[in-house]
């Protein structure tokens, strides 16, 4: 069973938007395609897993709640997150271990700012437009924090700059990933904003039920204005 987890590109003169495939707990990644809502994988499409293959359906439905998710447009200030960080890739992913650890010495943020917690991903240039399941991004379990005069021993400090974001609002569990799939395969290129190169972040708020489908966070994507194309003389 694949999780069709991360968007990698969008060609807008055939609308598919082509993604990665991970099979949870396996080693090995294969590309799809999408489109219209169906996944369409070639007949020889495979999974490699070291020296064996595991066959992956041929024509599968998404399954996702953000069909018509619209954004709030926020443009915020320079904030302040107190945590904890792990460079790691979607192939050699260590989400869980990065929370472990952030969980266990939490209480010790002096001065948080609310009691939301933050997944920050901090992505090198070029990340979406040349994707590779093997680059690596950094990624921060934190606590929003009026100022740093108070750093737990073990833990760092990040400013994240000011900037225009897209906000999306999300129900459902945190291991079903269509909203991404939306987010990048559809409204970015239906919008009038492309991906600014900056930090993407969620707020998990007392809302958060991680994998639960009652499960609700927020979804802020760093957004510029789209150039407008000069008119033709």
């Amino acid at each position: 069973m694949c999780i069709w987890d991360t968007f990698i590109s969008f060609d807008k003169s055939t609308s598919y938007a082509i993604l990665l495939c991970l099979a949870p707990s396996i080693e090995g990644t294969t590309s799809i395609l999408v489109h219209n809502g169906t996944l369409k994988i070639a007949p020889s499409a495979i999974v490699y897993l070291k020296d064996t293959r595991l066959s992956v359906l041929a024509e599968t439905k998404i399954k996702s709640n953000s069909a018509r998710m619209t954004p709030r447009f926020e443009t915020i200030g320079e904030r302040k997150f107190i945590g904890k960080r792990l460079t790691m890739s979607l192939a050699q992913n260590k989400t869980s271990e990065l929370w472990k650890s952030f969980m266990t010495e939490r209480k010790e943020i002096t001065y948080p700012l609310t009691t939301e917690l933050v997944s920050l991903q901090i992505y090198p240039p070029g990340y979406f437009t040349d994707f590779n399941p093997a680059t690596e991004f950094e990624k921060w379990a934190a606590a929003e924090v009026t100022d740093f005069s108070a750093v737990p021993g073990s833990m760092e400090v990040f400013l994240l700059p000011a900037g225009l974001y897209a906000v999306f609002h999300y129900k459902g569990s945190s291991s079903d990933n269509g909203i991404f799939q939306y987010i990048y395969g559809s409204w970015i290129p239906g919008s009038n904003y492309l991906l600014d190169e900056r930090p993407h972040f969620e707020i998990l708020g007392e809302k958060y039920k991680n994998s639960h489908p009652s499960s609700e966070e927020e979804i802020w994507i760093p957004i510029r204005p789209r150039p407008t194309e000069p008119l033709q003389s």
